[in-house]
């Protein structure tokens, strides 16, 4: 993403000069206004997305937080801060779970079938998460008002995610492993196919897909994806059976 956005500073625990950026230890009280920025980000995202940014009050924000209302105006200013702040804290956790399931790939060495399979069910769970799904209901709520919302979430969860998994697929493909190409394609339509059925299959969030459900999707995406990029002799020539799960009524 270029350019900055208004939550690329408010957003950030790790700004430039600071301790969590620096590494040195956080001066006295820093630790408990640290602990209380981030509870103030927690709470403000669990209202923004259970009444809606016009619903959501700052009184309940410092009510369910348990400050004063006068520490939110303190630490981000206004209602507006606050709504990309939390977002952006909570792009950044989505990240951090996505990107620990990426980086799974790193030592492959074996079935890569499996390790591509293990990697997809990981990052469906993740997308199935309840947190995630607030995320992305409260930017489908907020993004006509908002429209940057989506510049915050896409270059603090989305993009970082992708690149990590191109240079995942990138190192297969130099290994042998996968037909050589472009890797940032490669990884942009493996996780379409990873994540392309879900919104429907959740029905927005508000069906649980079972892990035996997130799996089959998992598999069925991979072998989709090794039938493109897999190599001759590798593991597409000889693909898994997929059972068939289907959606059921919630």
């Amino acid at each position: 993403m270029s350019g900055t956005t208004p939550a690329a500073a408010a957003g950030s625990d790790a700004a430039a000069g600071s301790p969590a950026a620096t590494g040195a230890p956080a001066p006295p009280g820093a630790r408990g206004r640290i602990d209380k920025r981030n509870a103030i980000l927690a709470t403000a995202f669990v209202v923004f997305a259970r009444e809606g940014y016009t619903q959501a009050t700052l009184d309940a924000i410092a009510a369910e937080a348990r400050v004063a209302k006068h520490t939110i105006y303190n630490h981000f200013g206004d209602k507006q801060t606050l709504l990309r702040a939390a977002i952006a804290a909570e792009a950044d956790r989505a990240m951090a779970k996505n990107l620990a399931a990426v980086d799974r790939l790193r030592d492959h060495d074996g079935d890569l079938r499996a390790a591509l399979e293990d990697v997809g069910s990981q990052l469906v769970a993740c997308y199935c998460d309840e947190r995630g799904w607030a995320l992305r209901r409260l930017l489908y709520a907020e993004i006509n008002q908002f429209p940057d919302l989506l510049d915050i979430i896409t270059g603090r969860a989305s993009d970082p995610v992708t690149e990590a998994l191109a240079d995942r697929l990138a190192r297969l493909a130099l290994a042998g492993h996968l037909r050589a190409g472009d890797p940032a394609a490669a990884a942009e339509q493996l996780a379409a196919l990873l994540t392309g059925s879900l919104e429907a299959r959740c029905r927005y969030g508000t069906r649980v897909i079972s892990p035996a459900e997130q799996h089959a999707v998992a598999r069925a995406a991979v072998d989709t994806f090794l039938h493109a990029f897999g190599t001759a002799s590798g593991p597409a020539a000889t693909p898994t059976p997929t059972p068939t799960v289907r959606a059921t009524p919630a």
